[in-house]
């Protein structure tokens, strides 16, 4: 299993309207709904106001490999810009 955790640190006062972005086409479903998933969630960290943390679980290597060739991660890839000043990862493998 491969976990990442992803921190996303938005432009200030721009957090919910990134997230409410993401929802809105779709991507969270569409990465839910691939092969391999086992979690896509976000989380809005108590002490940080433009933070928005996703945590994800793919089954293995060529899940998470898919899902980086998915056109809904392209459009993510698309959204960032207008929203996320740095993008953290975080990646844990193991069982």
């Amino acid at each position: 299993m491969i976990v990442l955790n992803v921190t996303y640190k938005c432009r200030p006062g721009m957090r919910e309207e990134f997230l409410e972005s993401i929802i809105a086409e779709g991507i969270d479903d569409a990465s839910r709904a691939e092969a391999g998933n086992i979690k896509y969630d976000y989380y809005l960290p108590f002490d940080g106001d433009d933070e928005l943390l996703l945590v994800e679980k793919w089954r293995d290597e060529a899940a998470l490999s898919a899902h980086s060739a998915a056109p809904h991660f392209a459009r993510l890839g698309e959204l960032k810009p207008i929203y996320v000043l740095e993008t953290v990862v975080e990646r844990y493998s193991g069982q």
